[in-house]
């Protein structure tokens, strides 16, 4: 770590859950951050800051005047770029160390299987459940811990899915593929600005930690967040041993 990094990471190095070892591994993390909308934009900032070291995004969408309400990443010179380039300009813009990869493309389990296995975490910052699925089925595979993340009008959620634990289930555990959820946009329903934030910060908590190997992840909890009332609720997810997409693989 060279003296600059020392005085930059410092705040970081003097947490004793943390120190120099704590941050050297994130400085040679690689994090893989799927969505740089409402969640992956706190998520690549917070990333970024910290100093992981790699970060690959994905994101197939261009900035919108509508996402500068709450997609704090972007700028309003950026309308109309790929998000994930403009989001690595955010990065770049506070901390130019980062190596960001900016793959504008869509998250297909083609592409999700060539870039889950070279990541050290996963965070799933999307919109949709097809390719929630899709990235869940791709850390299964290759035993990938995921942060995974959800905000819409007023509430949010967070966890973390680590089937490298034998106890830990993962996103199709809680939320099967085979049942049927509504699939609720911000485009038609709305978002709070500051939940997208609130949620994405803890998304890059839990990533950071797992990459710095301090604290206890929320493997086998899932935070629910009543931003109106700003009450958080949590419940115990256990693993599904029937579980179509990781049963299969733990056997």
């Amino acid at each position: 770590m060279t003296d600059e990094q020392l005085l930059r990471y410092s705040r970081h190095i003097l947490l004793e859950e943390i120190g120099v070892e704590g941050q050297q591994r994130i400085l040679d993390a690689h994090a893989l951050v799927i969505g740089a909308g409402g969640l992956g934009s706190p998520v690549m900032l917070y990333l970024g800051t910290a100093g992981v070291g790699r970060i690959t995004l994905v994101d197939h969408d261009s900035v919108d005047l509508t996402n500068l309400q709450r997609q704090i990443a972007h700028t309003l010179q950026r309308v109309g770029q790929p998000k994930a380039t403009s989001a690595r300009e955010g990065v770049e813009a506070i901390n130019p160390e980062v190596l960001v990869k900016p793959v504008v493309a869509r998250a297909d389990a083609q592409l999700l299987d060539e870039l889950v296995p070279q990541a050290d975490v996963v965070l799933d910052c999307t919109d949709n459940f097809k390719t929630r699925h899709a990235i869940n089925a791709a850390c299964v595979k290759h035993r990938k811990p995921l942060v995974s993340g959800a905000a819409i009008r007023m509430d949010g959620q967070v966890s973390v899915f680590d089937t490298r634990d034998a106890k830990s289930p993962c996103y199709a555990c809680v939320f099967p593929p085979s049942e049927d959820f509504e699939e609720t946009r911000c485009a038609t329903l709305g978002v709070f600005a500051p939940l997208v934030g609130i949620i994405g910060a803890m998304q890059a908590a839990e990533a950071l930690k797992i990459l710095a190997g301090t604290g206890e992840s929320l493997a086998g909890r899932l935070q629910m967040l009543d931003g109106l009332a700003m009450a958080w609720n949590e419940v115990r997810v256990p693993r599904n041993p029937s579980c179509e997409v990781c049963a299969p693989l733990r056997s």
